[in-house]
């Protein structure tokens, strides 16, 4: 039955890409402009605009918006059932997810790469670009600080993974020296580097890097884990866009595109059962499904932070207006193919599992569905678990032994978040500097000053402990968590609401930006009220004074921009009514 409905999954993607994309593509977007000089070409400066070809962009793009979000959201929603999460991440994916990403590429392209905020000042006003820059800036540093956090956390539970993920870092300057110096084609040297990679996550099971064995405590491996990974993407956000980021996220693009055909593959020579139920009747324990489904999910079906990437980096590289199409729609398509293999390995494949150990509950001698998902508490808690063990039941499904199938997993998992974290300091910078221009402090535009401004906070975040009535002490980012799903759909919302502005004033046809703008933007307010309750409910005050900063910013933002909407729509029909 699994086997069935992902196969049925896969198709509908196929053919929204045929069918749907097209129809956006020529109606609204109008993407098929030959003669189109994009940014990279106009703009050209080796650095941060360079022109790419298309397949080593789509690597980067997507490798860039699919981080450890679909992995975990989907993992975390099973809770409630296989169907309602396999439905969310289609239907989101492709009338939502897609449309968004796709059009924040396009109009950020025909604006000479301007990120989706300065293009909110042009179609709306100055105040609403500054609010908008304001919270992707902090939306930013909590994504830097979660995914580097959970980076971190693999390499401690997986230690044969640490050596295989480096690796790729060497590679991949080595590839960029030959694409980019050299002018070698790119297939064959990244098909060279993922050999190279695959040869290094079988090195990995037989030399694993655990600091706890060089006299460090767990505390102190954890902080040294993040301190390395955030001197990591500082450096690699101020590198040439040529020399690491694009052939590294290229050659991760062929590992994640190889890792997903396995555990579909496994899928379907194992055949399993749904493990889970369709629909669960939940008790007190658990949110309600409506409205947090939808922000519980959130990159697996449509996602704010995506719009950033393709305005942010996608943009200021694309080679040709015509291959939008594919890097914007296509990527979001294979974002939610990741989306639904989390699905699957949480509602079919931890069936499949024996004896393991689970982050929250420790070891459990015989998994089901039933156990892992015993709690609310224990399904976020667990995280990305249900992808690493279930994902790999189904690898072992194939004859990859059980050490080698979790490595490949984890490695999996790593790439996907790292790829995010080194793209999202670099966007971050962007972010800095156009708050810089806005209020008019010059020294924001210099990269280094942006970039420490991008990445000390960060630090903060993920370092700093906070406790709450109860007396239990968590990581500040961690705090903050339950407020990025509905800050990064709210973001979504504002996206599609700057883009049905752009193309309603350009007199296109806006429905399908309009509709998918008002059910998130809808949800999430309905989450966010019920977030601030229960913080209020809980004496939580760190959150509860977050969410009421970040809810009167979106509401400042929303109400002007439905203003301007409500005008235009009046000015237009107005003007109709006039004879010519």
């Amino acid at each position: 039955m699994a086997a069935v409905v992902t196969a049925l999954v896969l198709l509908t993607f196929l053919a929204a890409y045929r069918f749907y994309a097209r129809y956006i593509g020529r109606s609204i977007y109008q993407d098929d402009d030959p003669e189109f000089v994009t940014p990279a070409h106009e703009l050209e400066d080796g650095s941060d605009f360079v022109p790419t070809k298309r397949p080593v962009l789509l690597g980067h793009h997507f490798t860039s918006i699919a981080g450890a979000a679909p992995i975990i959201g989907p993992c975390v929603a099973a809770y409630w059932g296989w169907l309602p999460a396999l439905l969310w991440v289609v239907f989101g994916t492709i009338f939502m997810g897609a449309v968004h990403d796709y059009g924040a590429l396009v109009v950020s392209v025909r604006e000479k790469g301007r990120s989706i905020a300065d293009v909110a000042a042009k179609v709306v006003s100055g105040r609403v670009r500054l609010m908008f820059l304001c919270f992707i800036m902090v939306l930013s540093w909590l994504v830097l600080a979660v995914f580097a956090m959970a980076i971190a956390g693999l390499f401690m539970a997986v230690p044969t993974s640490v050596l295989p993920v480096n690796i790729a870092i060497v590679v991949a300057v080595v590839i960029g020296w030959l694409l980019y110096k050299r002018q070698m084609p790119p297939l064959i040297p990244s098909l060279i580097a993922l050999v190279v990679l695959y040869v290094f996550v079988w090195v990995g099971t037989k030399v694993p890097i655990d600091l706890t064995d060089a006299g460090l405590d767990a505390q102190q491996a954890n902080l040294a884990w993040l301190l390395g990974l955030f001197v990591y993407s500082a450096i690699a956000s101020l590198l040439p866009v040529w020399l690491l980021l694009q052939p590294r996220d290229y050659v991760n693009s062929h590992q994640l595109v190889v890792g997903l055909g396995l555990l579909f593959l496994g899928i379907f020579v194992a055949h399993p059962d749904f493990d889970a139920p369709a629909i669960r009747t939940t008790n007190g324990d658990a949110p309600s499904m409506i409205p947090f489904l939808f922000v519980t999910i959130a990159c697996g079906a449509i996602s704010g932070f995506h719009g950033l990437v393709s305005s942010g980096t996608t943009s200021k590289q694309l080679d040709k207006l015509s291959d939008a199409r594919l890097i914007g729609y296509g990527s979001m398509l294979g974002e939610g193919a990741l989306a639904l293999a989390s699905t699957m390995a949480a509602v079919a494949g931890i069936g499949l599992v024996g004896f393991c150990a689970l982050p929250g509950q420790g070891p459990v001698e015989d998994l089901s569905w039933a156990v892992y998902y015993d709690s609310w508490a224990h399904a976020s808690g667990n995280k990305a678990a249900a992808f690493v063990i279930g994902g790999a039941a189904f690898l072992q499904e194939l004859g990859i032994s059980t050490l080698l199938a979790q490595t490949l997993m984890a490695v999996l998992v790593i790439s996907f978040a790292s790829t995010t974290l080194d793209t999202a300091t670099r966007i971050e910078r962007f972010i800095i500097a156009e708050v810089g221009d806005a209020l008019k402090i010059k020294v924001l535009a210099n990269p280094y000053v942006a970039t420490v401004i991008a990445v000390v906070p960060a630090i903060l975040l993920a370092t700093l402990r906070v406790s709450d009535d109860s007396g239990a002490v968590r990581e500040a980012a961690w705090a903050l968590w339950p407020v990025f799903g509905a800050s990064n759909q709210m973001i979504a919302s504002l996206t599609l609401l700057v883009l049905a502005l752009y193309y309603w004033q350009r007199r296109r046809p806006v429905l399908p930006l309009v509709i998918p703008m008002l059910f998130v933007m809808g949800v999430t307010w309905l989450s966010l009220i019920l977030h601030l309750l229960g913080f209020w409910a809980d004496h939580d005050w760190l959150l509860f004074g977050l969410t009421v900063v970040l809810s009167g910013l979106i509401l400042w933002m929303s109400v002007e921009s439905l203003a301007l909407f409500v005008r235009l729509v009046r000015e237009r029909r107005a003007g109709a009514d006039v004879p010519s």
